[in-house]
């Protein structure tokens, strides 16, 4: 079934509510828009040998979800997103820019794990699969819509924003 719009802009927001209070809008858009990217790619993406993009073994959002809860998720996300980069150069630098294992921004042992669980689960409830449309553009709708809100929360909310 196709994702609505409504429904995916509900779960970034909630994302964005699991990272207030450690860092600023201008600190957690990375972790957020890094996660949707992950989870969209995956979606799409995943055991398709023709793809834009290489989801490779060990680099997929189902390997995120299968280190919900553990002590060293945070290290496992990192080279989750690592393994993705490493097998598509153009993601080299893009999406390997956020410390998942970052104690000050996510906080320490049991919080950290608590959060990233929380907010694996959220993009999990997710399901890019079924959007199959010509010129979907469900990304970068979410894109948008990020980048408004943290700039609205960062409070230089002048112009507009147009995915590249």
């Amino acid at each position: 079934m196709a994702l609505k719009k409504s429904e995916l802009y509900s779960s970034l927001w909630k994302s964005c509510d699991e990272l207030r209070g450690g860092m600023d809008a201008s600190q957690y858009k990375d972790y957020v828009l890094i996660l949707l990217f992950v989870k969209y790619v995956s979606d799409k993406y995943a055991g398709d040998p023709n793809a834009l993009i290489d989801v490779p073994a060990g680099g997929g959002f189902a390997d995120m979800v299968a280190a919900k809860g553990s002590k060293e998720i945070g290290d496992r996300i990192n080279k989750i997103i690592g393994r993705l980069a490493d097998a598509n150069d153009s993601l080299k630098g893009a999406i390997n820019v956020a410390d998942f294992n970052d104690e000050e921004k996510l906080g320490k042992a049991d919080a950290m794990v608590q959060r990233l669980t929380k907010l694996v689960a959220i993009f999990e409830g997710l399901d890019f699969g079924g959007n199959r449309a010509e010129g979907d553009d469900l990304l970068g709708d979410a894109y948008e819509y990020l980048m408004r809100h943290f700039a609205t929360e960062s409070g230089k909310s002048k112009g507009q924003f147009y995915t590249p």
